[in-house]
């Protein structure tokens, strides 16, 4: 895939890629906060509030939070890796995460602040991703790999999680 470093998800694909998470994960969308979390959060998986960032005025923690997990799902992806960016209900992408957001380079093509809409980042083999909840107001990461590499700085972003491996932690 190494000519254009974004492509927009053939209609084809995009069904099929959505039919694979709405499986893999049970996803569940809805604003009602009964079916929250809205997937089945992997065994690896840890999961913030994004509360954190509503006294962020200049965007500084939002800014460093997408950057650290940016830079995580790249170094996962590797040197010529793709991933999906997937939109909820719009336009989804593959893309080459080492051939975007840099000087002279498209951007991203989604963040993974979910901003009004549910936003995914996949491996193409669904192995680590990231899955933003505009609604709950929350990130989850999973895959060993991310986590190894993007939990320490996202704790001292977001503060201590709200869920590891789909369970509540904290106090009750």
């Amino acid at each position: 895939m190494r000519g254009d470093p974004v492509v927009v998800l053939p209609e084809a694909e995009y069904r099929r890629v959505w039919a694979r998470f709405y499986e893999d994960f049970s996803f569940r969308p809805s604003t009602n906060p009964i079916k929250w979390p809205a997937i089945e959060e992997p065994v690896a998986s840890v999961t913030w509030s994004l509360a954190a960032l509503d006294d962020d005025p200049s965007y500084e923690r939002l800014d460093y939070l997408v950057a650290v997990i940016e830079q995580g799902l790249s170094s996962c992806a590797g040197p010529s890796g793709t991933l999906f960016a997937l939109d909820w209900q719009h336009t989804s992408y593959r893309f080459v995460p080492q051939d975007v957001g840099g000087p002279g380079q498209p951007a991203w093509p989604l963040s993974p602040y979910p901003d009004g809409d549910y936003f995914v980042f996949l491996a193409e083999d669904f192995r680590f991703g990231s899955f933003g909840h505009p609604w709950e107001g929350s990130l989850c990461l999973f895959g060993e790999e991310l986590l190894d590499g993007a939990a320490a700085e996202v704790d001292k972003v977001l503060g201590p999680p709200i869920r590891r491996s789909g369970k509540a932690v904290g106090p009750a």
